[in-house]
């Protein structure tokens, strides 16, 4: 017999989410919920090709503040024809659920629903509040989704005391790892200015590859802090180099340079983006520099969330959790500026993102009886 957290993961991944579209997967997720008494508030932004569906749901006004968060959009589907079934049609074999957010993260969001459903059943008087952040704009932009709900929340004083987000966070097997925070996002893209000119005529102009050579060298050989117990060593690495104008006679008259931080707690936006201008500017470089900061780095400490979590986990599982900040960003890095304590935990991350994505049926509703654990040793 299908498991209810089967079937309605099966429906999730039927429908052609395909970012930042979510094809009525709110819907169907807010159906489930508002039939056990919780109050929805879908939330809107943006227009035309850039508006992002939301949805916002609580049962209860008290604390704490359970909430489930999660997106329902995913990435496109790559080659259809080197997949081994359609990703919108959910297949089971070998074991396995295949299907486009099979991993990211429509298992997450049935189990959540279904952990919730039998968690009210058995407590409808339960203490606290549980609610839920639902958006289709996590593998986009990221710009009118989850960001843009906690504004809203953050503007009418509406605060969460613990939030699980569904994010793949699993290495080997399910329960394997929590991630209690992410490292902060920036990235520059540096114009470095020179003078074109006939590469057999150097002295007529001024290579902008060559000067900005050393620079780069130094700032890929800079340890920009140490890190500390929940982070790694900040990291900067080179993503793209654009020199040239194609022929291979004449010396350009700039290089751009895109480049990303991903931080620790231990530095901060503005101490990077100083530190990166001295060093330019000690080179004696023309140049330009923009930057973009997708988010600062966000922890969350063992506390009540990581405790019941790993509990759940060892009851379920057996599996004794890693704690862990590692990987991208996630929209973590948004609900921290509303909520106490923020951590992430989902299936096995080894498919995301790519072809014949997958989950393990049997990590399906384990994953769902650790949520579940979750919220009775939150909310029972």
């Amino acid at each position: 017999m299908t498991s209810a957290t089967l079937a309605l993961t099966q429906q999730l991944i039927a429908a052609r989410s395909v970012t930042p579209d979510d094809g009525g997967c709110q819907t169907l997720i807010g159906g489930r919920l508002s039939a056990i008494g919780f109050k929805l508030e879908p939330m809107a932004f943006g227009s035309g090709s850039e508006r992002v569906e939301n949805l916002f749901a609580r049962r209860g006004a008290a604390a704490p503040f359970v909430v489930f968060a999660g997106h329902t959009d995913v990435v496109p589907t790559g080659p259809l024809e080197q997949w081994h079934s359609d990703p919108f049609k959910p297949e089971v074999r070998d074991g396995k659920l295949y299907g486009r957010g099979a991993a990211d993260m429509k298992t997450s969001l049935a189990a959540m629903v279904v952990a919730t459903e039998e968690f009210v059943a058995a407590h409808p008087a339960h203490k606290g509040s549980i609610g839920f952040l639902v958006t289709s704009d996590e593998e986009g932009p990221s710009v009118n989704g989850t960001a843009q709900v906690v504004q809203a929340l953050k503007a009418r004083n509406e605060l969460l005391d613990y939030c699980i987000v569904g994010e793949p966070t699993a290495v080997d097997r399910l329960g394997d790892m929590i991630k209690n925070g992410r490292r902060g996002s920036l990235s520059g893209k540096l114009t470095v200015k020179g003078i074109q000119c006939h590469i057999a005529y150097p002295h007529l102009g001024r290579n902008p590859i060559h000067l900005a050579a050393p620079a780069l060298t130094e700032l890929a050989a800079t340890e920009w802090d140490t890190g500390n117990q929940y982070f790694a060593p900040t990291a900067w690495q080179m993503s793209n180099i654009h020199g040239g104008t194609g022929a291979n006679n004449v010396i350009p008259g700039h290089v751009v340079i895109d480049f990303n931080f991903r931080f620790s707690s231990e530095s901060t936006a503005a101490g990077l983006r100083q530190r990166v201008h001295a060093l330019l500017d000690r080179h004696g470089l023309d140049y330009d520099l923009t930057w973009s900061l997708s988010g600062n780095p966000f922890l969350t400490p063992r506390g009540k969330l990581v405790d019941a979590l790993s509990a759940s986990i060892k009851a379920v599982t057996g599996v004794t959790t890693e704690i862990s900040t590692s990987g991208g960003t996630s929209d973590g890095r948004f609900i921290r500026d509303i909520c106490t304590e923020v951590a992430e935990l989902g299936p096995v991350n080894e498919s995301i993102h790519k072809l014949n994505e997958h989950v393990d049926l049997a990590a399906i509703d384990a994953l769902k009886d650790i949520y579940r654990g979750a919220l009775e040793r939150l909310l029972a």
